[in-house]
């Protein structure tokens, strides 16, 4: 097992004392101080908003180049596994740190599709919920209301208790996620089919009618199954804090989970590829796109272009360069000549030529090309957060397994500067 090996010392002058804080290495990206004493030592502690040079854990799973464009999951670049893996052997991969076996992978597939079933109670869950709830409400109250079916869980402790809990996350999420669906349509709920594979299975139980005869199309399946690969894991976003801060204080791992659901709700994180497909119907035509551009380089202007940039990535994002692969691919499947789609590689071209965009480092993201695929295959909009939280469930369980696993990690308090009021005396109200 790989540890962070310490390289070196750097000191801090502050009250005319000099500390001495540890410097790491991993074995990937750029060395970190390691500040935990700090506050111990000299009696101060760090100030960083939004954690953006502050490592919260050591991890395994994940490594992200922001400046090369670099994706690796446990080793593998993105891009071979999209191209030569599935989803269920990335999650496999993801959960135990090494590519399975075959009579291993053959095991891991039987143990999800062995648990694909929701408890029959849980449909009654739905009909507390408007029929134009929001997608999402949905699945962070759905997610979380498992913890009552599934105590046993609540002792994180035990591993095999934890195993359970991840197999039955990754296989019930697609048949939460696809009732979901069918209850804002108004359609029956559709059953799994565990002869089917994971992304077909899901394709059939969100658009499978009794009335007729419902065959997967394979182009359709693959491009979904990519969709959940590319969404599996991301390093310490947002979400994936959350889940591990709710995790650190002993929570369900539901529970932990149906945080990190809410967390990706937001528009700054899993909502980005609804924005981003509103912004391209919105611009409509290629012959807009320089009008476009021109709002988003003038600073009175509020409008943005989504879908460019990235928190982590200063150079091209590496799915998105499968994920225009898959989305012409789709299209040409399912034979619409889309505007969209046009207008999404146009504006990327230029955007890749603007001194404006390169000198910002403002590159395409995953989210550019992910919702006109999503839209194509016939998701609305407000499905797009959802299908990303069904993705990206195996990697919480993973990043949730590794820091319950390490010795290191306590309970969760970040600290504050506190700038309120000073201490001051109580004046009873009649006084006041």
């Amino acid at each position: 097992m790989n540890t962070a090996k310490q390289t070196g010392i750097a000191k801090l002058d502050i009250n005319g004392r000099t500390i001495e804080l540890p410097v790491l290495s991993g074995v990937e990206g750029p060395d970190v101080v390691d500040v935990k004493r700090l506050y111990a030592e000299a009696d101060v502690f760090t100030l960083d908003p939004g954690f953006t040079s502050t490592g919260s854990c050591e991890s395994q799973i994940t490594f992200i180049d922001g400046e090369k464009g670099v994706l690796l999951h446990r080793g593998y670049p993105i891009e071979q596994l999209a191209a030569n893996s599935g989803f269920l052997e990335v999650s496999y991969l993801l959960l135990n740190g090494e590519l399975p076996t075959q009579s291993e992978f053959r095991k891991f597939t039987h143990e999800v599709t062995q648990h694909t079933m929701l408890h029959t109670q849980m449909d009654r869950f739905f009909e507390g919920f408007r029929r134009d709830s929001h997608p999402m409400a949905m699945l962070t109250g759905t997610v979380g209301a498992m913890s009552a079916f599934y105590p046993g869980a609540m002792d994180s402790s035990d591993p095999d208790e934890r195993h359970l809990a991840y197999i039955r996350l990754i296989a019930k999420m697609p048949t939460l996620a696809a009732r979901i669906y069918k209850y804002n349509v108004g359609q029956p709920f559709v059953n799994p089919q565990n002869d089917l594979s994971y992304a077909e299975n899901f394709l059939r139980m969100c658009f499978a009618v009794p009335a007729e005869k419902y065959e997967t199309n394979p182009i359709l399946a693959k491009a979904m199954d990519k969709i959940f690969i590319l969404h599996a894991d991301h390093e310490q976003n947002a979400s994936t804090s959350t889940v591990r801060l709710a995790g650190s204080s002993g929570a369900h791992p539901y529970a932990a989970v149906a945080a990190g659901v809410a967390s990706l709700w937001g528009p700054s994180h899993g909502g980005a590829n609804e924005a981003c497909l509103n912004m391209l119907r919105e611009i409509g035509s290629v012959d807009r796109i320089p009008e476009f551009i021109a709002r988003a380089k003038d600073k009175n202007d509020p409008f943005r272009l989504m879908g460019f940039g990235h928190r982590v990535y200063k150079n091209y994002d590496p799915r998105a360069t499968v994920m225009q692969e898959t989305a012409a691919e789709v299209l040409y499947e399912l034979g619409i000549d889309n505007p969209v789609l046009q207008v999404a590689k146009e504006l990327e071209r230029i955007a890749l030529e603007d001194d404006y965009f390169i000198e910002k480092k403002l590159y395409p993201n995953v989210d550019f090309y992910s919702g006109v695929i999503l839209d194509a295959m016939g998701f609305p909009t407000e499905m797009f957060t959802v299908l990303f939280a069904l993705a990206r469930t195996v990697g919480w369980c993973s990043q949730l397994n590794e820091m319950i696993e390490d010795p290191s990690q306590r309970i969760g308090r970040p600290r504050q500067i506190y700038t309120g009021a000073a201490r001051r005396d109580f004046i009873e109200i009649k006084s006041r």
